[in-house]
């Protein structure tokens, strides 16, 4: 498997400093394994819905996906000796690197964070690409269609699942806050519960200030990770198993 079957499938690739070349032609099985691993990822429409706590369930899937498959999570420590005596340093912990006898492949899985994780992602492979602890950086989040079509896929779950009301709601662990529960009952004269409950729910969970393709491109557009080899990932709207 290689990127192209990546995007045929609907991700969003964009490769960065040379990244697509240093890794097709350094790196071909672990472009393979990524892309497999990628490929079979789903997300259900309801696990959109239920709460995640500090990390989704379809994360923590992805996350061990990649864990198993020789993709660890790591620590990585920079410091600095004068004299045989450490005078400053500092540590960087990354969710996944692959290390080869080429290099390591660095990867953060960002599926719905404030988008400053974005900041603190390109920073850490910048400056672990400058010290040559990594060959490339890759970041994994929402793709493009995802956030295009997220707003359709909820409003689809509740109006297959005949969502009338906050007590169904419950049923998949969805606590509304007060404001929230606010917004939806104004809105509802001459509406419907499904429409404006899922209008309310994505503004919320996905809104524009987490983290998805289009807030990682702003920041590549801008130079931010320059000049570390990176591979932008979004994942589409495409791996979400709709409610029939």
């Amino acid at each position: 498997m290689t990127l192209t079957d990546l995007e045929s499938a609907g991700f969003d690739v964009h490769a960065v400093n040379h990244a697509r070349a240093v890794l097709e032609n350094d790196f071909p099985q672990t472009v393979r394994e990524m892309c497999e691993i990628l490929l079979n990822f789903t997300i259900s429409a309801e696990e959109l819905v239920r709460p995640g706590g500090a990390e989704a369930p379809s994360t923590k899937r992805l996350k061990n996906a990649f864990e198993s498959n020789g993709w660890p999570k790591r620590e990585v420590k920079i410091g600095k000796t004068v004299d045989g005596e450490e005078k400053e340093s500092t540590s960087h912990i990354i969710d996944h690197v692959r290390p080869t006898e080429a290099g390591s492949v660095a990867l953060e899985i960002e599926w719905n964070s404030k988008d400053t994780s974005f900041d603190r992602d390109l920073d850490t492979f910048q400056r672990l690409h400058h010290e040559g602890a990594i060959s490339v950086g890759v970041i994994v989040t929402r793709g493009s269609s995802f956030q295009n079509e997220v707003s359709r896929i909820i409003l689809g779950f509740a109006t297959n699942r005949n969502i009338r009301s906050f007590d169904q709601l419950s049923n998949f662990g969805y606590r509304p806050t007060d404001s929230q529960r606010d917004q939806i009952v104004r809105r509802l004269a001459g509406s419907d519960f499904a429409t404006e409950w899922s209008r309310v729910f994505v503004n919320s969970k996905f809104a524009t200030s987490t983290t998805h393709w289009g807030k990682l491109q702003a920041r590549i557009m801008r130079g931010v990770g320059n000049p570390c080899p990176l591979l932008l990932l979004g994942i589409p709207a495409q791996s979400v198993q709709e409610d029939p």
